[in-house]
């Protein structure tokens, strides 16, 4: 049956959900389609297949999606939150921009369904990548959302590719199609990098919303096309000799009443899910992002990223090496923040091991989790208020650290926040410089301030750098010349407010030279 409304025209919104209510959830595609395309020849022992299902809220996947808890138990399953407006909306386009070209919106330039401002010249995405550095390879995508085809999000650079339009024929027979055409393509030829994009997940979110009973249905359905995907890399008859990754991901979540596009956690949950050669089983890491699906296609064909290409993904079997990520273990629920669900353990002040902060200065009272600087996840913080940019902390990952003194003074407190972060000391003894490296999200108000110091051998410190207008998640170097007679070096960030925004810092590396 036809659609009356496109699913995405422009932007997926609640309200937009609303409007094709009336349209089943379950509608068939009625055109027909040709024989699955002939690719040519696989040169790879290293082989990947990507599939994408749109929609799909990973808290939603249920006990019967047997091939998805099972690729979770072989394979390494990395939860995450996406942006918000004004760095993009949580629709399709960005979501499957920053899947495919593996960096995010602020680089591939897609904040919304329109595709406007896209730089997929840039930013390709990773088949059209591949056909650039590995021409040889044999590639193949098919997808059922029509722009992913004709704004070159995903299908740019395939050797093969199927397009259908679910929004005019309906997701449910073509995304049957698109996995009869995978499965077939998959068991009877010679791939070496196949995307599969299905789209009836969230047709359903759309109509019924995420709690609906339907919803698990139609995840269901889908985890059956990955369990035919699955059988068919095994039937091949040359399976031993090859190298499989399968990788899983969505795009973005929806609301429980159904939509997407806003600010919401629900809105904002993605997912990468991957199995193959070097991925952990059973590793449920919290510092993948979704940009780390193209990295992981490069890795796993024996792919070096070149550095200007600008990714901001890495390989999901690469952990951080930043000291942050050492404080799960302390990670504590709620104590003043009421809107945070109990649940959700996201906050501690204790600092790393050889870490420590400076709260001498700081005011009285004010919210607990936020009084001096605290280590915190994207959930738990993003989660204290929304739409304040807190959202768009893109950059880090896992466990981060943050001075908040908005939300510091949101309870009865006196005096101005006021509080430094210190690294341990590092030896610099016999070399000329040291740089530090970070990431930041800085968001400056009124009288805020945010310095970066350095302290050679214990002396006083010194500003080396300061900050004063906004940074929105972006990586930060700083090189320094090593005095004469130094043999260590600390730093320091020192962050003061009264109810004027926050700093972020993350992934803190020094290297001297």
């Amino acid at each position: 049956m036809s659609r009356t409304v496109s699913r995405r025209s422009v932007l997926a919104t609640t309200a937009a959900a609303a409007t094709v209510a009336a349209v089943g959830p379950l509608a068939t595609a009625t055109t027909a389609y040709a024989a699955p395309p002939t690719l040519p020849d696989g040169t790879s022992k290293d082989k990947v297949l990507v599939v994408g299902i749109d929609g799909l809220r990973h808290d939603v996947i249920a006990a019967n999606a047997p091939h998805l808890k099972g690729m979770m138990a072989n394979g390494t399953y990395g939860t995450s939150l996406l942006y918000t407006n004004p760095m993009a909306a949580t629709s399709s386009g960005p979501g499957w921009s920053t899947i495919s070209t593996g960096v995010w919106p602020d680089k591939h330039g897609v904040k919304d369904n329109s595709f406007a401002g896209k730089n997929y010249t840039r930013y390709p995405g990773f088949l059209a990548r591949l056909a650039q550095v590995r021409p040889g390879l044999s590639t193949y995508a098919a997808v059922d959302w029509k722009p992913l085809d004709a704004q070159g999000t995903v299908t740019a650079g395939a050797d093969a590719k199927l397009v259908l339009d679910g929004d005019r024929d309906g997701y449910t027979g073509h995304d049957a199609t698109i996995a009869a055409d995978t499965e077939s393509i998959l068991r009877h030829q010679n791939p070496d990098v196949v995307f599969a994009y299905l789209g009836q997940v969230d047709i359903v979110g759309h109509n019924l919303g995420a709690a609906h009973a339907q919803y698990r249905a139609a995840i269901a359905t889908v985890d059956g096309y990955l369990g035919r995907f699955l059988a068919a890399i095994k039937a091949r008859p040359s399976h031993s000799t090859e190298r499989w990754t399968v990788i899983v991901a969505t795009d973005h979540g929806h609301t429980d009443a159904g939509g997407h596009g806003g600010s919401s956690i629900e809105e904002r949950r993605t997912f990468v899910l991957a199995q193959g050669p070097g991925i952990a089983a059973g590793a449920t890491p919290g510092d993948t992002r979704l940009v780390d699906v193209a990295a992981t296609v490069f890795k796993q064909l024996g792919i070096v990223p070149d550095p200007a290409w600008g990714l901001d993904g890495r390989p999901v079997q690469e952990r951080s090496a930043d000291p942050f990520e050492t404080l799960y273990p302390a990670l504590a629920g709620r104590v003043d923040e009421t809107g945070i669900p109990a649940g959700v353990l996201g906050w501690t002040h204790t600092a790393p091991s050889g870490w420590s902060v400076i709260n001498s200065a700081m005011g009285t009272g004010g919210v607990a989790e936020w009084r001096g600087w605290a280590f915190a996840t994207d959930e738990f913080w993003s989660r204290t208020q929304r739409d304040q940019f807190r959202e768009l902390n893109v950059r880090s990952r896992g466990i981060f650290a943050v001075a908040d003194s908005d939300e510091w003074d949101d309870k009865a407190s006196s005096g101005r926040f006021d509080s430094t972060l210190v690294t341990p000391a590092y030896a610099v003894g016999g070399k000329s410089s040291v740089t530090l490296d970070f990431t930041t999200l800085y968001r400056p108000e009124g009288s805020q301030s945010a310095r970066v110091l350095a302290s050679w051998n214990g002396g006083t410190p010194t500003v080396v750098r300061t900050y004063t207008t906004e940074v929105i998640s972006q990586p930060q170097s700083l090189t320094l010349a090593i005095p004469a007679g130094a043999t260590n070096v600390s730093f320091r960030f020192h962050y003061t407010g009264s109810n004027n925004w926050y700093w972020v810092i993350d992934g803190v590396k020094i290297s001297v030279g």
